[in-house]
């Protein structure tokens, strides 16, 4: 039986690094307010706090379903970023950064599950296949109670 592999943590500068590229150079996150709360190869966590600009539907108070969609994409995206940061260890932190240059979407499913209203959201992504060239996730999006609002998984282009 083969041993399993030693747990990967990550640096302080290649998480620094990875924040900063997610939560300020990608100026759509930002304005959605998406921020990273946990960054691990296997799995990343992010939280957006609800705000007027992104209601959808005005009487109701519910985030818009673009941003639900947007956000799950984000968070599927950067689950594949810790993932290939993880497969280049031996690499430093800067350089490892530099291979999300090419990192894009593919295919995007989305399933909205509850209406969207909360103070604020928690979104999960994991990486399920990471290939040489495409990267398979599943991302699900929570209300502050902890309900399941949305699920979605997707597929990167990674090369």
């Amino acid at each position: 039986m083969k041993n399993p592999p030693a747990a990967v943590e990550f640096e302080p500068e290649f998480i620094a690094g990875l924040k900063q590229m997610f939560e300020e150079k990608i100026v759509f996150n930002r304005v959605l307010g998406l921020k990273i709360t946990s960054l691990k190869p296997e799995r990343v966590v992010g939280r957006i706090d609800m705000k007027p600009d992104l209601i959808g539907h005005f009487a109701h108070n519910r985030i818009h379903g673009g941003v639900i969609s947007a956000g799950l994409d984000a968070m599927g995206g950067l689950a594949v970023m810790a993932a290939i940061g993880a497969r280049h260890m031996d690499e430093p932190p800067l350089q490892r950064l530099h291979r999300f240059a090419k990192l894009g979407t593919i295919d995007l499913r989305v399933d909205y599950l509850r209406p969207g209203i909360s103070d604020h959201f928690e979104l999960h992504a994991q990486v399920l296949r990471l290939g040489s060239r495409v990267a398979s996730t599943r991302m699900e999006f929570y209300g502050a109670d902890g309900s399941l609002m949305s699920s979605g998984a997707a597929a990167y282009i990674i090369s």
